[in-house]
């Protein structure tokens, strides 16, 4: 297998495999996004949330970090309003060049805070998916930026979401959290798989109680039935 591998900015580099055009994008040892040449994701987590905004029919969602932009470029498929924000503009630099964010997504260099704190528009959806070297910032897991957050979404039929790195089965962060959330949404829900180390697990506050258990709608090739397996196994679990 023929692979080329690019440094876009220190720190941070791209992976392509030259045969099949799948694409990985790394920020030191962290996986940030992973994709086919046509920047669909092949990360279980993004379909399961791409899944959960077709299912509310989303039509204006804030997504707090970009990585590759890979569900801000599933979503802008379906015509879907998206406006990303992320503190590094070269985020914004790789997701447009290596995987192929469209134009139609509007991006915002600032840190997702302030943003929200300077825009008091509402949206149908907030996705939080920022995560650096360190992982996800403190403050994105503090209950005053879980109120600042519910307090930009429609008072109706509105979703935030959030990809927590879960260590193990003894991790017990996104209970946590979940616990913390419920003090600003009436519901949330945690999407999550014991057994797997370093796994991703999607808590989704909100207009939850309908939401199905995710699957694949936009299939990246090749790679699509490995996802589905991986989908699979996703399913919600109690808060512990």
């Amino acid at each position: 297998m023929s692979t080329s591998r690019i440094i876009p900015a220190p720190g941070h580099y791209i992976i392509r495999d030259d045969a099949n055009g799948k694409v990985s994008y790394w920020q030191g040892e962290y996986h940030q996004s992973a994709a086919d040449r046509n920047g669909i994701s092949t990360a279980d987590y993004i379909h399961a949330m791409h899944f959960f905004l077709t299912q509310m029919q989303a039509r204006d969602v804030l997504m707090i970090g970009c990585g590759g932009g890979t569900l801000a470029t599933m979503l802008a498929q379906s015509q879907v309003q998206v406006t990303v924000v992320d503190l590094h503009r070269f985020s914004f630099e790789i997701a447009r060049k290596y995987f192929g964010l469209p134009e139609a997504v509007h991006c915002h260099v600032a840190d997702g805070i302030q943003y929200l704190k300077a825009n008091r528009r509402r949206h149908d959806a907030i996705v939080l998916d920022a995560f650096g070297e360190s992982g996800m910032p403190p403050a994105f897991m503090q209950p005053d930026f879980f109120k600042l957050a519910r307090s930009r979404l429609k008072d109706r039929n509105s979703l935030f979401l959030m990809n927590v790195i879960v260590e193990d089965d003894d991790d017990r962060t996104p209970d946590i959290l979940v616990r913390s959330m419920r003090a600003h949404w009436g519901r949330v829900r945690l999407l999550d798989t014991d057994g797997w180390t370093d796994r991703n697990a999607v808590i989704a506050a909100g207009a939850v109680t309908n939401l199905k258990k995710p699957k694949i709608l936009i299939p990246p090739r090749p790679g699509g039935a490995k996802l589905e397996k991986a989908l699979d196994i996703l399913d919600w679990r109690p808060v512990r």
